[in-house]
């Protein structure tokens, strides 16, 4: 059991060093390479199927915030399934949720949940799901929060 969450761990590891370095190849073969992959935004009901909507979703948050970093301060796991708290910033440069880039920072909370697979694919991703609280992105790219008010929590490893 040890084993296969020391594996689910470096998996995150790698796949959070990948999207904070926007090496969007290296960030997809962290997933199961099959149309059991999935990622779901749950704040805008959207689930993304297959590899072709993994990299669907990666490809619009890239354009969104090209210049974003993830910060995980918090960590959860469990065989077959780990969570992730973490502080995401970045310029809002392209379309969010219907909003055209604004050029403002933004800095906001994610629960990510991370579902991985059986057998050969135990140290491979099979979904990631991420819940936030959208009205504080669009408070930011309006220009009615400042995200610097947005606070830092304490770190649980």
């Amino acid at each position: 059991m040890e084993q296969i969450i020391q594996l689910q761990r470096a998996t995150i590891d790698e796949h959070v060093r990948h999207e904070n370095a926007h090496n969007w190849p290296k960030v997809h073969d962290t997933f199961v390479q099959d149309e059991n992959a999935f990622y779901d935004v749950v704040p805008f009901h959207t689930h993304f199927a297959g590899m072709a909507g993994v990299k669907d979703f990666y490809g619009a948050a890239d354009a969104a915030f090209p210049d974003f970093l993830l910060d995980v301060w918090a960590e959860y796991d469990s065989p077959g399934c780990s969570i992730r708290e973490v502080t995401f910033s970045g310029t809002h440069k392209g379309d969010w949720s219907g909003v055209p880039g604004t050029g403002k920072r933004v800095k906001f909370h994610i629960l990510a949940i991370f579902f991985f697979g059986k057998g050969k694919d135990v140290g491979k991703i099979v979904a990631e799901r991420i819940y936030f609280d959208n009205d504080t992105v669009l408070k930011q790219i309006s220009g009615a929060m400042d995200p610097s008010t947005v606070p830092d929590f304490v770190r649980v490893r």
